[in-house]
């Protein structure tokens, strides 16, 4: 028995340290995470954050919960308790973000449900109904606080100008946050208490020392030739305005201008200036993101540990790292506690509108931190709003700032206007565009529609081709259909294999160049053909002769364009826009494609700055209805009936979701197999360098043709060796039967 306020009280316990036997009481784990909460938190929702973390453990005053943590083998809901006493001690909008955030810091926010929702139901308003055991024990064990009731409702209506929609939509935002903050405290203490060890703030980045190795690469560059005094003048407009303070800054850098470099100078200089937490850099694609990364890492060396997060990355594979160390990382993946991250689009904005504790658990780590977006204009059409408007509210609110970085720059302060905050505070970081032109390097000429065959035949006079085209299903035949030394790349081929081509590839067109300095008299069996899809569009630094684009949206082409005459070298290079006769359709690209269609046949350079201007008014701001047709207001206009799960699962930036296949390519893959076949345990990350990517109904495919098999994990591998081929990928038949 302990005592507290002269009363004698029983011992509520929340959780025993298996090792020790020692115990942590309901109060003790309580306070702690209160007291995280209000660490995590803003400064006007401090008290807000420490009165959540004070309740959220109430359920495990009931006696039914402490029978279960001695040892007795019962379920006990205890999340609706500190919910239903939010709802008695806090009335309103701040009450009812507690209850979401209460009811669900288990399960994951519920949707708010209905007033006439029965307590069988799992919405917010039928948990908030049901009868729970005696938990009285809450007004002597736990520390009520009592916070500023009126201050909390005038940050909410900030912003909102009386509007529905955007009371309900930050509402929504904020809960979420509130429930990030939460999350982790409760978290992080009971992984402190239970193994007696924090790995919290493992990862270390010294943003002082990684400036001057930045400021030092940028001095190295010398400035002879009109590219290279360009390039240096774009990014002198960039670094001057390192001091101007805003909350969105634009950086439209043309491909070749040093885009990457000058970003994270920026960065860093900003996190410096401003005392930010972290640099979180954010990538459109995970095949882009082992580049980055390795540039980082080459960079900055030891001055900075960069936490990679994304589903292709493995944190066991550091075998030279130790233990500790591996383990710190998967925790700083989960929450974000890192000085530097790179992750994918899809991650950030997945995770922000999340509902479940696993993803969201990292939004409060946005805070306080600087965030770049790669290629900004790659964010989803039919997302638009929700992205926008979730950076909007992290830069505002959350005390960070934004970087949109691209060569192909939307009119994001228009969009901004619309679709976000309409006064976010935002800087174009380059004014004078005027030698943007000498980044101009290749010329571009619409074919019209062409058979295979003709292009081929186009290609095969250039002593360097690549071919970039909309569907894998094309890039494989074209591939089977050319002849010489000749190359593939696709999603069907695992990382692994390429990986190996990307770097046969450089090589050769090394070779190439030091051999046929003016690409002149290139025999027929020297000349190189790349075919493949768009993933070489970006992060993939290859310089070819010449580049073949089936039809798509602009930035696409110009993204190819980006890999023709790379360096400069060339006066005239070409870059051919072409239509296969026989080609396969997307809804999405054959929209893009129409809009460029016709631009094509009024624009000389379709690379100009007025044709980009065109093309995002065009695909942006003629269509409204697409941009704001999935923000979770179209379904609610009501904050006590949010719905936080349903909108969370479907919230699905990529609309085809693939599936990954385990292909063995060498000896370390094939003893990871055999370990998933014959334990039914394996290291899913580490495997992700040997799948390949297939859709759903593809896998179904494999399946009837017993040629894939998940021995129970749920982890596909390819049973078959004969429905793979190293220089394609995955196949679909096999290439040889026998009878």
């Amino acid at each position: 028995m302990i005592k507290y306020g002269g009363k004698m009280n029983r011992i509520y316990k929340a959780h025993i340290n298996e090792l020790s036997g020692q115990v942590q009481t309901v109060r003790e784990h309580s306070e702690q995470t209160a007291a995280l909460c209000g660490e995590f938190a803003i400064p006007v929702l401090r008290d807000f954050m420490r009165a959540l973390g004070v309740l959220h453990d109430a359920g495990k005053l009931q006696d039914s919960f402490q029978r279960r943590i001695d040892g007795e083998n019962i379920r006990v809901e205890h999340s609706v308790c500190g919910a239903q006493i939010a709802q008695r001690q806090y009335p309103g909008a701040m009450g009812l973000m507690m209850e979401y955030c209460i009811a669900g810091h288990h399960s994951g926010i519920p949707d708010g449900g209905f007033a006439n929702d029965t307590p069988d139901m799992s919405t917010l308003c039928a948990r908030l109904k049901r009868d729970m055991e005696d938990y009285s024990a809450y007004r002597t064990e736990l520390p009520m606080i009592q916070p500023d009731m009126r201050q909390f409702a005038q940050f909410l209506m900030q912003d909102c100008d009386r509007d529905v929609e955007r009371l309900v939509d930050k509402f929504a935002f904020m809960t979420r946050y509130a429930f990030s903050c939460l999350t982790d405290a409760d978290s992080l203490d009971t992984a402190s208490f239970c193994t007696g060890s924090s790995l919290e703030g493992v990862l270390k980045t010294d943003f002082s020392a990684c400036l001057e190795k930045a400021d030092a690469r940028l001095k190295s560059f010398v400035c002879r030739t009109r590219l290279q005094r360009s390039r240096a003048f774009l990014q002198r407009q960039v670094f001057d305005k390192t001091g101007e303070d805003a909350e969105i800054y634009l950086m439209n850098m043309p491909t070749g201008s040093g885009k990457t470099l000058c970003s994270v100078k920026f960065a860093l200089e900003r996190a410096i200036r401003k005392g930010r937490k972290r640099i979180i850099y954010i990538i459109p694609y995970n095949s882009i993101i082992d580049q980055t990364a390795e540039v980082f890492g080459e960079l900055f060396g030891a001055d900075a540990q960069i936490l990679r997060h994304q589903s292709t990355f493995s944190y066991e594979d550091g075998a030279d790292e130790s233990e500790d160390y591996r383990n710190a990382l998967k925790s700083a993946a989960e929450n974000w506690d890192a000085p530097f991250i790179i992750t994918t689009a899809v991650q950030f904005f997945e995770s922000v509108y999340a509902n479940k504790r696993g993803k969201l658990r990292k939004l409060h780590n946005m805070a306080d931190s600087i965030l770049i977006f790669d290629e900004a204009h790659l964010m989803p059409q039919d997302y638009l709003q929700p992205c926008l408007r979730s950076i909007s509210y992290i830069t505002r609110y959350l005390n960070s700032e934004a970087v949109f970085l691209t060569a192909t720059m939307p009119d994001f302060q228009e969009l901004m206007k619309q679709y976000a905050l309409p006064d976010s505070r935002m800087i174009q970081l380059i004014t004078d565009t005027a030698v943007f032109k000498e980044f101009q390097k290749c010329q571009y000429i619409y074919t019209g529609k062409m058979t295979a065959e003709a292009l081929l035949e186009k290609g095969a006079a250039c002593p360097s081709s690549l071919f970039i085209v909309n569907s894998r299903a094309t890039a494989r035949i074209l591939y089977q259909k050319c002849s010489g030394k000749k190359y593939h790349l696709s999603t069907y081929m695992t990382s692994y294999d390429r990986k190996s081509v990307i770097a046969e590839i450089r090589q050769e067109l090394i070779r190439l160049e030091t051999d046929f300095p003016d690409g002149t008299g290139v025999p027929q069996e020297r000349r190189i053909t790349i075919i493949s899809t768009s993933l070489i569009e970006a992060g993939v630094d290859l310089d070819v002769h010449t580049v073949f684009r089936e039809l798509a949206g602009l930035d696409s082409i110009l993204q190819a364009g980006g890999r023709c005459n790379r360096e400069g070298k060339r006066e005239q290079a070409q870059v051919y826009i072409f239509e296969l006769e026989d080609g396969t359709t997307n809804p999405a690209m054959d929209e893009r494609g129409g809009i460029v269609r016709g631009m094509l046949q009024r624009y000389p350079d379709i690379s100009c700055q007025e044709s980009i201007a065109e093309y995002y008014q065009r695909l942006f701001f003629l269509k409204k209805e697409d941009i704001s047709k999935h923000t979770i207001t179209q379904e609610c206009k009501d904050i006590a009936s949010i719905p936080f799960k349903t909108y969370a699962e479907s919230f699905e930036l990529i609309s085809s979701r693939t599936v990954s296949v385990v292909v063995a390519r060498d000896e370390r893959s094939r003893e990871l197999v055999k370990s998933l076949r014959y334990t039914g345990t394996g290291a899913a990350r580490q495997l992700q360098l040997y799948t390949a990517s297939v859709y759903q109904w593809e896998l179904d495919d494999l399946i009837r043709q017993h040629v894939v098999e998940d021995y129970g994990t749920g982890i596909y591998c390819l049973t078959n060796p004969d429905y793979y081929h190293g220089d394609t990928g995955i196949l679909f038949e096999a290439e040889d039967y026998w009878i």
